[in-house]
């Protein structure tokens, strides 16, 4: 005999997509209130992470999978993120060490007094 899937109440779905939608909401006033900076930056990362949060969670079922498969599925970008942001660090340095070695800098070093 074959085994019904899980059924979810349809509320929850109605309430996160309501969420999702206010959300959204936020994320627009962002451009219309023209931010500028860290502040805009800031505030539409935190608006992007949390609609994909939701919508991950609920729409694409990991709230319910078991915590292995979740962290299977999680843990990889949240490793490939970590080495962006270690590489972006790097950057600069590696940028300017460049400019530096291969004579593009306005640097002139000091000569020795005799």
């Amino acid at each position: 005999m074959a085994q019904e899937g899980q059924q979810h109440p349809l509320g929850v779905y109605f309430w996160i997509w309501g969420l999702l939608f206010v959300i959204s909401f936020l994320s627009y006033m962002v451009d219309y209130m023209n931010l500028q900076g860290y502040l805009r930056w800031t505030l539409i990362l935190i608006f992007m992470f949390l609609k994909a949060g939701f919508i991950i969670a609920i729409f694409m079922h990991m709230k319910w999978e078991r915590l292995a498969l979740q962290l299977a599925i999680l843990l990889p970008p949240i490793f490939i993120c970590v080495l962006i942001w270690l590489m972006a660090i790097e950057g600069d340095y590696t940028w300017l060490t460049r400019i530096e070695f291969f004579g593009e800098s306005t640097f002139v070093p000091e000569s020795p007094h005799h």
